[in-house]
């Protein structure tokens, strides 16, 4: 099984990085306010996780500038759990006026996405 999955999420990999999204150009002071407004943003991901991968190529297309973490790593996987509440990818990790909130699903994230940080 582990075989098939370490193949698996190589072929996505290369697919991602082959058919990768064009990412949405904006004037540079723009771009700054939107990497400001982004700044408390972090996306607890695996590399090959397939849902991942569709929350980073909305991540491209809307050309923000979110922290990715690597919830593999044992400090990470600790604070999913402690803090979110579960040990699951994709999580976006949102820290608005000292309250942190966790956002999990891809698809809820990327509404969550398109929602605040429209073009």
């Amino acid at each position: 099984m582990f075989i098939i999955r370490w193949v698996l999420g190589r072929i996505i990999l290369l697919l991602n990085f082959v058919f990768s999204p064009k990412a949405y150009k904006r004037e540079l002071h723009l771009q700054k306010s939107m990497d400001e407004q982004t700044a408390s943003l972090a996306l607890y991901q695996y590399n090959a996780c397939p849902f991942c991968v569709k929350v980073r190529r909305q991540i491209r297309r809307q050309s923000l500038n979110i922290r990715l973490v690597d919830a593999k790593q044992d400090e990470y996987k600790k604070q999913l759990e402690t803090q979110g509440g579960t040990i699951k990818v994709p999580c976006l990790r949102i820290e608005e006026q000292n309250k942190v909130t966790w956002l999990y699903e891809s698809s809820a994230i990327i509404d969550h996405l398109k929602t605040h940080f429209n073009r």
